[in-house]
């Protein structure tokens, strides 16, 4: 059976290609029973466009690229699901590869989309990335970039955020306030933006409250992983025997900082309370339940795109690109790893 095109289903009905594309397209001009003839015939004939054809003549490819540090991964995955929810909504499709943290990966991934001849990219930053020439040049060439959770303000583009030194702030001032008074905080290396916002946050309840900052009570977590949270518990109790309060960066950390404090006999949150930050599925299933600091992955995988749209928009207008940076709010939200405010 020869390939559908406009020119076959033109001929069926006795009209011109053009009349045939603008009506496939909604187009005002062409009258209601025009309109309906094409679809008809169209879906009868299981006709599909030549998105490649479509390209040429748009100079759009309606393909993006989603780079992120980690597939596997809660938060990741919840903000990749966002992204291609509302792309679909579109007519885009989306690519989506992983740095693994890697700086030089994460050049070679970007390159690999640029290859591709993709409209724009979205882009969270390896823990590893400390120079940006890549993306800016990336930029300079043309190409929108939308920037979201780990980012830089050495960039110049679209940015998708949260407050983390808020979101810190208050989960520190949380435990404060149900009668915490030794709080130690697990926190990464201290490269990510996010990393250092969060550990400023820390300190920045304990100065509001009166609390000294001791910097012994300060854990890293090299990896970022439930065994470093379960390991780093021995030790922050062997070192500091009184402490009440553990705030960990990330979920997985303060996952096993609960397990760890569970086989050493140490009551959760009676003796020691834990608070975690992202809001991973797993905090709903450890025992106890973990309080977290809610980071709506999901609707920054759709501000993301949102973004990403408005600067496509912007250059298939003839415009100047629009740069902006949205915050999205964030919550605690409150389960049984940490004492209720009526405790205290």
């Amino acid at each position: 059976m020869p390939k559908i095109t406009l020119k076959v289903i033109a001929k069926t009905l006795g009209i011109s290609t053009a009349t045939v594309s603008k009506a496939l397209k909604d187009y005002p001009d062409i009258n209601k029973e025009t309109k309906l003839k094409v679809q008809k015939l169209a879906k009868s004939l299981n006709y599909t466009p030549n998105s490649f054809a479509q390209s040429l003549r748009s100079n759009e490819s309606k393909i993006i690229g989603l780079l992120v540090p980690d597939l596997v991964h809660y938060f990741f995955s919840s903000i990749i699901n966002g992204v291609i929810n509302e792309a679909e909504k579109h007519g885009y499709l989306v690519i989506v590869l992983q740095s693994n943290e890697s700086y030089e990966d994460e050049i070679k991934q970007l390159k690999l989309l640029v290859d591709k001849n993709i409209d724009g990219i979205l882009l969270s930053l390896s823990d590893k990335t400390i120079k940006y020439d890549h993306i800016q040049n990336i930029i300079n060439n043309g190409m929108p970039v939308v920037l979201f959770d780990k980012i830089s303000q050495l960039i110049d583009c679209s940015k998708v955020i949260i407050d983390d030194r808020k979101a810190a702030f208050n989960a520190t001032e949380y435990l404060i306030k149900t009668g915490c008074k030794t709080i130690a905080h697990i926190t990464g290396p201290l490269k990510p933006k996010t990393t250092i916002d969060r550990y400023m946050g820390y300190k920045m309840a304990l100065e509001k409250y009166n609390i000294p900052f001791d910097k012994s009570l300060v854990y890293t977590s090299e990896n970022l992983s439930y065994e470093d949270g379960y390991h780093l518990t021995s030790n922050i109790i062997n070192e500091h025997p009184k402490i009440d309060g553990i705030f960990a960066f990330i979920d997985p950390v303060a996952i096993g900082v609960l397990n760890g404090l569970k086989d050493m006999k140490i009551k959760v949150p009676k003796q020691v309370s834990v608070i975690g930050f992202s809001n991973w599925f797993m905090c709903k299933t450890t025992s106890p339940t973990l309080t977290t600091v809610n980071q709506p992955a999901y609707e920054i995988g759709v501000k993301a795109f949102e973004l990403l749209l408005e600067n496509l928009n912007d250059i298939r207008e003839g415009k100047t690109i629009t740069t902006k940076t949205v915050q999205i709010p964030t919550n605690l939200v409150y389960r049984n790893s940490t004492k209720k405010l009526t405790e205290s």
